[in-house]
């Protein structure tokens, strides 16, 4: 599932097409993704102008010029396109698959599972796919973000300030639970994933299984910083490309090329000096690497 640098690289993909433009028209294809979309969602739509993209953990918030914010989150398979201009097929004008009428722009179905098109006053045109339909989209009511269901219980973004090793540390007191799980608690730290995790927890040469509560000030203060960096590390070489995802210009993300420790069971560790062997256990039904040589 993407993480938060490949959804922070679809929005940057998104801002130049999207922001300040209108939204002409929207083909909604079919009444549902993981679940229905909103009442008239298309329509709602239609006429907006997009003030900005935004990213709130893994979710994309489109904010319109009427105070609502259209969001979207790609699930495992979703993914925006941009294209420079539409191409209308002429003469025709089905409905959409959802049986509401005038949602339907006109253009070819591009690919099977193209699920929204948006067509922006510019000519411009982003397409959604989403070939497994784990992902959604909402329109959340003028400072309704408070009380989404969501967005509501949310920790701090973890290239924020707010997210620091002080923060960390006081969070944790008490946890019985590992590291691990516990970076992956949303409501502890926004939008961190498996693959960032393992990284993070590697290059902090902090062990996947330490209790939560045992990091103290001295491992956080490591941490912390480390999380950072792999983010912003992902995030400039475009995410890690992993089945369907892909930015949205249509490129694939290249940081699992950069991977140290995560799908990497039984290569020899890349820590300078270190001899050990990369392990894989699971935790929480998921798969953890790690290497058991540096990281305690």
């Amino acid at each position: 599932m993407p993480e938060l640098p490949e959804v922070e690289t679809v929005c940057r993909g998104l801002r130049p097409a999207m922001e300040g433009r209108t939204v002409r028209w929207v083909d909604q294809r079919r009444p549902d993704l993981r679940y229905p979309f909103p009442d008239a969602f298309a329509k709602r739509l239609e006429g907006r102008r997009i003030l900005a993209v935004d990213r709130r953990a893994k979710y994309i918030l489109i904010r319109l010029d009427d105070g609502w914010t259209w969001m979207v989150h790609l699930g495992m398979s979703g993914r925006f396109t941009v294209s420079p201009g539409a191409t209308p097929v002429q003469g025709t004008s089905g409905q959409a698959s959802s049986g509401q009428a005038g949602h339907n722009s006109g253009w070819a179905l591009v690919e099977k599972h193209d699920h929204v098109l948006v067509d922006l006053d510019d000519g411009g045109r982003v397409v959604f796919n989403d070939t497994r339909r784990f992902g959604f989209m909402d329109l959340i009511p003028p400072d309704g973000e408070a009380a989404n269901a969501h967005l509501a219980h949310l920790g701090p973004e973890p290239l924020s300030d707010s997210f620091s090793a002080t923060y960390l540390t006081e969070t944790l007191v008490g946890r019985r639970t590992p590291i691990k799980a516990a970076l992956l608690d949303q409501r502890i730290v926004a939008g961190l994933g498996n693959i960032y995790v393992c990284e993070a927890l590697w290059r902090s040469g902090i062990s996947p299984r330490r209790m939560a509560a045992s990091v103290g000030p001295k491992r956080a203060a490591v941490l912390v910083p480390e999380i950072k960096q792999v983010l912003s590390d992902a995030i400039a070489a475009g995410g890690s490309s992993l089945r369907d995802y892909v930015q949205a210009t249509g490129e694939l993300g290249y940081f699992q090329h950069s991977w140290d420790v995560y799908d990497r069971e039984g290569a020899p560790c890349r820590k300078p000096g270190c001899s050990g062997t990369i392990q894989r256990l699971v935790q929480s039904g998921r798969s953890t690497y790690f290497c058991p040589a540096h990281q305690r």
